[in-house]
């Protein structure tokens, strides 16, 4: 199927490209306007002020909206896989910055630990999976890697993702396509817009429509479980009225709606052939819906060639929910639904100053986050056989006042042999439990960021910012034996104790059916930041700088004892040197930084014995991290360009200690999960003077672990992987049409294997499409 879709989309190609051979040469001629060979001009926007790229000390990737066509750059995810330093986690459902992934690196936590931004909107966590991640009509995403605590406040402890939408222009355009691919892809979509009043209003509207089966299908429900059915729809108003010079206001409205498999999708690895024909034994799909709403409105305002008055308010709604099968077979023994909702609404006010010796801003932030997470379960809980031994063997001793070591020993092996017993008759025990777990955390914060230029050549960097938050958590819960208690009938000289053990498993679960009432937890942070910067020469400049990360403390449920456990902020120091130059009248430029970065008070979940789900998230790691990115990009001539990238992670857990009844574990030295040490991205481009393209990059990630602990290494390997990648088409003036690839040497690798049963999350097989497009 795959080799004959190729054929079609060569065929098409060509086909078109001969109907049009009498057209006049055209914009793929470049004019002599356009004859300079200097890299892409990148402006940075993330840092809350326009900047290029070779004058932003902190580490930034960027894919314009003219690399994210050239290298057909469809999702968010598109641009995880060949950015340096950064990975996937666990699938698409998340993904990791220098080693820091998105929501944790340790189970610990409830906040994020890098944030994603839509049109100046943050999105809360659950919007990396099923949110507005495609990239259909994108003008910019930017990736800022370390710390942004200083600009961007809580949740941006690793960095911040920043995706920017194509804006409306005062010249009317117009741009749609339509794909094909593997894995029974459709894709279309439609752009444009222009002037509604001249020089004043403009709109620009956007709408893709995506459906595809996916690769993992089910054959007890007889449906392909990844099936795709994604709609985006955005309008986008520009607004700069003639009467009030100096004004420019954009506003957003974003609806993504989108049905897909769960975010962990699974396919059996017992199989034969299972990476091509990938199967799920569940009796009821796992599935995931999520609607998201965002509205934004950004001014600005120049109050004088100096200063200009930023504003913006966001307004975001984002709702999944999701249908579990948890054992993954035709059998409905473990099974359940999550329904989340989450409102966020925030408001900035920024004063931006740009002078000849001292540029920098000053803001106020304020933001309210109210979510909603609604959980019911069928969920087998593995008996907790050491507890059930313990409590034995201390009733057993109960009237001996000084046990000898003998009684005791005697005592342990008689629970012990009763625990067999009592374990083989029921060895899970089914419970079923709904949850409603409400929050609210409202932060309120000053910030300030700025350069002063000491001479021609050496300028200080500052800032800081000071945040204060209210996190106020609940929870009610319910918890009812769903199975059958043994029978003291079969225990022989043991049936005297079932009545008991009976019992012993009815409190544990009456112990989780109640509630813990709400509460209310503030925190005060001031995250300072300081550098250096010395312009060597118009071309090459150096920066030193260190600043305060953070992450927010909280409030954990702790399923087990319907109890809310409070933990507090954890903070990182980072330490980064940068290097930023042009070579060869700007054909060609170099740039590296290098970080050191010390993590304290870290929020790592931690087991306290009772059961499977009796954890907590405490203070109790601490870890550090160092490495490097090294990223070149040259246009060799107007028809060929090229670019590279190399990045260096080395995390270690420095204290982690996980306490799991009697099982006391010591994971220091252990590495982050999803944490690849290298990570490398090649790429070229040339184009044909007669309309021909072509683009082929390749990317590398080395091994990484998907799970922390020191015997990661035996049970938890990502394996190292190398990916292809190509696009090859036809353009003229009004159209093109593009063949495209991915995973071209269909490389194999599971993302996250499970040891209890023989399930995975497969990497995405070789896939082929084609891609019609129109423009205007």
């Amino acid at each position: 199927m795959r080799r004959s879709l190729l054929t079609a989309c060569s065929l098409g190609i060509l086909a078109l490209a001969q109907a049009s051979a009498a057209e006049e040469t055209l914009a793929t001629t470049p004019s002599a306007d356009d004859q300079a060979t200097a890299v892409e001009a990148v402006i940075v926007t993330g840092e809350k002020t326009s900047r290029s790229l070779q004058q932003t000390v902190s580490s930034v990737a960027v894919a314009t909206a003219a690399r994210i066509e050239r290298e057909n750059l469809r999702t968010f995810y598109d641009v995880v896989a060949r950015t340096a330093n950064m990975s996937e986690t666990y699938g698409k459902s998340g993904f990791t910055i220098r080693g820091v992934s998105n929501m944790n690196v340790s189970g610990g936590g409830t906040g994020g630990l890098a944030t994603v931004y839509v049109d100046g909107a943050a999105l809360p966590l659950e919007a990396t999976f099923g949110g507005p991640l495609e990239l259909w009509d994108i003008g910019q995403v930017e990736v800022l890697r370390g710390p942004q605590s200083t600009l961007q406040g809580r949740n941006s402890l690793a960095g911040a993702v920043i995706i920017t939408s194509a804006n409306p222009t005062f010249t009317p355009s117009f741009r749609a396509s339509v794909g094909l691919a593997s894995g029974d892809e459709r894709t279309v979509g439609i752009a444009g817009g222009g002037p509604i009043i001249a020089d004043q209003l403009a709109l620009r509207v956007a709408v893709q429509k995506k459906d595809s089966d996916g690769f993992v299908y089910n054959p007890i429900v007889k449906q392909d479980i990844e099936a795709v059915d994604n709609l985006y729809v955005r309008g986008k108003l520009l607004y700069t009225p003639t009467a009030l010079p100096g004004l420019k206001v954009l506003a957003t409205y974003a609806h993504n709606k989108r049905e897909s498999g769960y975010q962990f999708t699974y396919s059996r690895v017992d199989r034969p052939d299972s990476y091509d024909h990938r199967v799920d034994l569940s009796d009821t799909p796992s599935r995931t819906s999520a609607k998201a709403d965002i509205f934004t409105v950004d001014g600005s305002y120049k109050l004088s060639d100096a200063l200009t008055l930023n504003a913006i308010a966001s307004w975001n709604k984002v709702k999944t929910g999701a249908t579990i099968d948890f054992d993954f077979s035709p059998v409905a023994s473990s099974f359940g639904t999550r329904d989340q909702a989450t409102e966020t609404i925030s408001e900035e006010l920024r004063l931006n100053y740009e002078g000849e010796r001292l540029r920098g801003l000053v803001g106020l932030y304020h933001a309210k986050r109210d979510a909603q997470d609604f959980s019911v379960s069928r969920t087998n809980v593995p008996f907790p056989r050491a507890t059930l031994v313990n409590v034995l063997t201390s009733t057993l001793l109960a009237g001996t006042p000084s046990p000898t070591p003998a009684q005791q020993a005697a005592a342990a092996a008689q629970a012990s042999g009763f625990a067999n017993l009592y374990i083989a008759a029921l060895p899970v025990i089914p419970v079923d439990y709904s949850g409603d777990q409400p929050s609210t955390i409202e932060t309120s914060a000053i910030f300030a960021d700025a350069s002063f230029a000491l001479t021609d050549k050496l300028s200080l960097l500052g800032g800081f910012r000071y945040d204060h938050e209210e996190n106020t958590s609940s929870t009610r819960q319910t918890a009812v034996f769903a199975g059958t208690y043994p029978s003291a009938a079969g225990f022989g000289p043991y049936a005297p104790y079932v009545t008991q053990v009976n019992g012993f498993v009815a409190g544990m679960i009456t112990q989780a059916n109640s509630s813990a009432p709400e509460g209310t937890r503030k925190f005060n942070a001031f995250l300072p930041k300081a550098g250096l910067k010395y312009e060597w020469t118009p071309d090459i400049n150096t920066s030193l700088t260190a600043q305060r990360g953070y992450r927010s403390g909280g409030s954990t449920v702790n399923q087990a004892r319907s109890s809310v456990a409070a933990y507090d902020p954890e903070y990182t120091w980072n330490y980064e040197a940068s290097l930023r130059t042009a070579w060869l009248d700007g054909t060609l430029t170099v740039n590296a930084n290098a970080f050191y970065a010390d993590w304290e008070d870290q929020q790592v979940i931690v087991n306290l014995g009772l059961n499977a789900y009796d954890y907590e998230v405490k203070n109790a790691g601490k870890s550090h991290l160092y490495g490097f990115e090294l990223e070149v990009a040259q246009q060799l001539t107007t028809q060929l360009s090229w670019y590279a990238s190399l990045g260096h992670t080395k995390t270690r857990f420095d204290a982690f200690t996980i306490t799991a009844g009697d099982d006391n574990r010591n994971l220091s030295g252990s590495e982050f999960p999803y944490a690849p040490r290298w990570t490398v991205a090649l790429g070229g481009d040339y184009r044909w003077s007669d309309g021909w393209l072509a683009h082929l990059d390749g990317s590398y990630k080395s091994r990484s672990f998907s799970a922390a602990g020191i015997d990661q290494a035996q049970d938890s390997v990502v394996k190292g992987r190398l990916l292809f990648n190509g696009r090859f088409g036809y353009e003229r003036a009004h159209w093109g049409a593009y063949v495209y690839g991915k995973n071209l040497l269909n490389a194999t690798y599971s993302q996250y294997t499970r040891t209890d049963i023989p399930v995975a999350m497969l990497g995405e097989p070789r896939v082929i499409g084609l891609t019609l497009e129109t423009r205007w």
